[in-house]
């Protein structure tokens, strides 16, 4: 019943040799790397823009009739 999640092949050199011998920077070699950094540099972006509205609103004040 559990041989499926136990008496699985070690496929530890096989993925070593595959990320090694790529020549594209590190951050990139795994398969869904692209995906994963894409998303995480949109984020950031958005949350510096948010920053940045924030900060400018702060510094504009409200309007002197209000």
């Amino acid at each position: 019943m559990l041989n499926s999640l136990v008496y699985k092949p070690n496929r530890v050199v096989e993925k070593q040799k595959f990320v090694q011998s790529q020549t594209a920077p590190i951050y990139y070699r795994l398969p869904r790397s692209k995906l994963y950094v894409g998303s995480y540099y949109a984020i950031f972006a958005l949350g510096m823009v948010s920053s940045a509205y924030g900060a400018f609103q702060l510094i504009k004040g409200k309007p002197a009739g209000e």
